[in-house]
């Protein structure tokens, strides 16, 4: 009698499981397919790494020879003229910056007030990231107080205050703001010191201080009437009207002298 063959998941015939074989990686040969695959693609990134390396460099050097010239240009710069030649020349230079500032000064010194601003407009257009913008801006509120436009120089100094509050400018406008108000300035004097003890801020708040209560102490004391009365009334009584004395009438007898009495 002949054993039953078993079939199912249990025979022999499926139980028999394939090795997976062991796969070896070769780096050398796979960094060679890749370079054959993007050899193209790597050559041009190559290329434009080179190219923006050099324009680079050739923009620094370029820079830096523009800034010598004009920094040289600069520092024989003694009038007008010359300070717009340094700004037509190399405008985007920190020359030119300076220039801006100088030719502002010189306007201003001609009382050309309205032309130092429209100067110190560019220099703030052209540079609003400089250190010296505040210092631009409080020169131009001074220009305008100088042409009597004291609402618009107020205004500036408010801007200036609000929006540079750290700068060492900031103090200095806020006692320029309030300067016409005695008391409010004097504190501010008060807070410029306690806040920027040692700036330069400070040293100018405690010296206009002084000056206020100098000048307090030296204001004296008026006393206003109430009524003011004439000289010559202030011995006759408000009640009695003095009446001037009648002329005597022409060709009228004289009146008869009283006789004396024995």
């Amino acid at each position: 009698m002949h054993a039953e063959r078993v079939h199912g998941i249990n025979s022999p015939r499926y139980n028999r499981m394939p090795v997976a074989k062991e796969l070896r990686t070769n780096p050398a040969l796979e960094a060679q397919v890749f370079w054959y695959k993007y050899r193209k693609e790597i050559a041009i990134l190559l290329i434009l790494a080179i190219v923006a390396i050099i324009a680079i460099a050739g923009y620094r050097l370029y820079r830096n020879r523009r800034e010598a010239t004009a920094a040289t240009l600069f520092s024989g710069a003694k009038t007008p003229a010359a300070y717009e030649e340094v700004i037509n020349r190399y405008g985007d230079t920190a020359a030119a910056a300076s220039a801006y500032l100088l030719l502002a000064d010189s306007e201003r010194k001609q009382a050309k007030y309205s032309e130092a601003n429209a100067t110190l407009l560019k220099f703030l257009e052209k540079f609003p990231q400089r250190e010296l913008v505040s210092t631009a801006r409080m020169a131009m509120a001074a220009n305008l107080e100088a042409m009597g436009q004291q609402d618009e120089a107020l205004a500036t100094y408010q801007q200036i205050a609000s929006a540079n509050a750290g700068s060492f400018n900031a103090p200095m406008a806020l006692i320029l703001q309030e300067k016409k108000r005695i008391d409010d300035a004097k504190r501010i004097c008060e807070t410029i010191m306690t806040q920027y003890r040692d700036s330069y801020a400070a040293m100018e708040a405690s010296q206009l201080l002084r000056t206020f209560l100098k000048s307090k102490a030296q204001t004296p004391s008026v006393v206003t009437p109430s009524k003011l009365e004439s000289p010559g009334s202030a011995t006759v009584p408000p009640t009695i009207k003095v009446l001037p004395t009648a002329p005597p009438a022409p060709n009228s007898p004289s009146p008869p002298e009283p006789s004396a009495k024995p």
